[in-house]
C-alpha cells in the first residue's frame, strides 16, 4: 500500500466518475475508493460494480466507504470507515479476514486503538483544512501524521487539503499513500495529475 490513494468525487469531477476510475487505474493507482454521500444503494451498487468491472485485471484494488453490503454485493476488496460508521469488528465479521478495511482516525490514541484491534490501514484526516468533505472535523496537522507514524505500523493514508504544494511534506512526515481529491478530479486529464503525486513516490 503505497503511492496516490483515489477517491471518487461525482460532484467535484470534471469528466465523469467512470471515467475518472479509468484513468485513476490507467495511472497505476494501488487502491480506489467508491465514494458517494449522496446515492441511494441502488445507484451506489450500480456504481460499485462498473468501478469493479474497470479494476478487473488490473493491481487496482477496489475499497467502499462506509457500506460494507455494497461491498459485498459487488466483491469489491474491500471498506474504509469512519469513527461514526458501523463499528470495526461488525464490519470485519462481515467481511472476514481476507478483505481490506480501513479506518479514518484524527489522533493518536485513535490510531493506536484500531492497530490493535486489526485494521489494515490506517487514514489520517484531515492532514489541512478541506472543503471536500464538510464533515472532516478540524485539521489535525503535520505533527499528528508524524506521531502516528511514530506510534504505528500500519501504512498510513493521508487525506484532507493535499495538492502538489504540501505533498512533499506529507510524504516525508511518514505517509504511504495520500489523497488529494480536489487536486486531481476538478483537472481534464485524471491520470496526468495522479502521476504527479506518483513520482513524488517514485512509481
Amino acid at each position: 500500500m503505497r503511492g496516490y490513494y483515489f477517491i471518487t468525487d461525482g460532484g467535484l469531477s470534471a469528466g465523469g466518475m467512470a471515467s475518472d476510475v479509468e484513468k485513476a487505474v490507467a495511472a497505476g493507482v494501488g487502491m480506489i475508493q467508491y465514494r458517494n454521500k449522496t446515492a441511494g444503494g441502488r445507484v451506489m451498487h450500480e456504481e460499485a460494480a462498473l468501478i469493479k468491472r474497470i479494476c478487473a485485471g488490473t493491481r487496482t484494488r477496489l475499497i467502499i466507504n462506509d457500506r460494507a453490503d455494497i461491498a459485498l454485493a459487488v466483491d469489491a476488496d474491500g471498506v474504509h470507515i469512519g469513527q461514526e460508521d458501523m463499528p470495526y469488528e461488525a464490519v470485519r465479521g462481515l467481511l472476514g479476514d481476507g478483505r481490506i478495511i480501513g479506518v479514518t482516525v484524527h489522533s493518536v490514541e485513535e490510531a493506536v486503538e484500531f492497530e490493535r484491534r486489526g485494521a489494515d490501514y490506517l487514514g489520517v484526516s484531515p492532514i489541512f483544512a478541506t472543503g471536500t468533505k464538510p464533515d472532516a472535523g478540524r485539521a489535525c496537522g503535520i505533527e499528528t501524521l508524524r506521531a502516528v507514524r511514530r506510534a504505528c505500523n500500519k501504512p498510513l493514508a493521508a487525506i484532507g487539503g493535499i495538492d502538489l504544494s504540501n505533498a512533499d511534506e506529507v510524504i516525508k512526515a511518514g505517509a504511504d499513500m495520500l489523497c488529494a481529491i480536489s487536486a486531481v478530479v476538478t483537472k481534464p486529464d485524471v491520470s496526468a495529475e495522479i502521476m504527479k503525486f506518483q513520482r513524488k513516490y517514485g512509481l
